[in-house]
């Protein structure tokens, strides 16, 4: 399995206030410069799915398949011959909030999948976390 993990630590921003950025899947698009879209039909739960749409990129299914809120939630996407997970988390340390996600992907095809999505989702970590910080200030 490859995995890669990206993390920030801040001042002045609750979990809670991350959270509703996080899980408000539809709005993404306005802090997420690399996607043209998500969507999500329903609740934020285990079990539900959601539609992105990377910029220059085919739309793909993703499963909410872990939920801890204000704390952390997991997402797969299928590919053929692997799978791919996003885990999104807080962690705090006294007055301040890390914020910490974790591409990871498996599979027999994983090698494949790692060089076509997975390598590119996580070199943008660190522009991602930074809007979402910027995002959720407002929030």
């Amino acid at each position: 399995m490859w995995s890669k993990t990206y993390s920030k630590t801040v001042k002045g921003l609750s979990a809670e206030q991350v959270w509703k950025v996080w899980t408000d899947l539809n709005q993404w698009h306005t802090w997420q410069s690399d996607i043209e879209y998500a969507k999500l039909e329903g609740e934020f739960k285990v079990g539900n799915t959601f539609l992105l749409k990377p910029k220059g990129g085919p739309q793909v299914k993703i499963e909410i398949i872990q939920v801890a809120e204000n704390k952390q939630f997991v997402d797969l996407t299928r590919f053929p011959g692997a799978r791919m997970y996003g885990s999104h988390e807080f962690v705090i340390h006294g007055d301040e909030l890390e914020i910490k996600t974790t591409m990871s992907i498996e599979g027999w095809l994983s090698l494949l999948w790692r060089k076509l999505v997975a390598e590119d989702v996580a070199n943008g970590m660190s522009e991602q976390t930074a809007n979402l910080i910027e995002k959720a200030k407002n929030v």
